[in-house]
């Protein structure tokens, strides 16, 4: 179940985790799903027998742009903010991939407010955050992604 903040607490909440989401897996199907709806069909994500002998992971691994693509998902199931009356994805800061993503893992999003700046009618929310795989190490993304917020 998603943590509950109120709007209007969002500037006193600036530098505290506000929600963890739930994991989610990345499976072959959606990598292929995924590799279809973009026209990435690098062969390291959709090829599991060339993976199995050529690719240093083994398996197919799943594209960066899809674990950004998890985000607003991930978002919406860690923290709901009542009082928002709409959301925009505004657009990513400081994008990086610190470790592959290896097909059938599971994954969730740690959301860190790092920052909540007003704007007409709203907020702009930078949340940092964290991608993880259930196998732990290195977090598979670490993001700054900016929502503007509307009550």
């Amino acid at each position: 179940m998603p943590e509950s903040v109120q709007f209007d607490s969002l500037p006193a909440l600036v530098g505290r985790e506000l929600g963890v989401s739930e994991w989610f897996l990345v499976n072959q199907a959606r990598i292929e799903g995924f590799a279809h709806a973009t026209e990435d069909r690098q062969w390291i994500h959709v090829d599991p027998e060339r993976c199995a002998r050529e690719s240093p992971f083994g398996a197919p691994v799943a594209h960066g742009f899809l674990t950004l693509s998890l985000l607003p998902a991930m978002l919406e199931s860690a923290i709901r903010i009542e009082g928002m009356r709409m959301g925009l994805n505004y657009g990513l800061n400081k994008v990086r991939f610190p470790a592959p993503l290896p097909v059938d893992s599971r994954v969730r999003g740690r959301w860190l407010l790092a920052a909540a700046e007003p704007i007409a009618g709203g907020v702009q929310l930078t949340w940092a955050v964290t991608v993880e795989s259930e196998a732990g190490g290195k977090p598979v993304c670490a993001a700054e992604f900016l929502v503007r917020a509307f009550s």
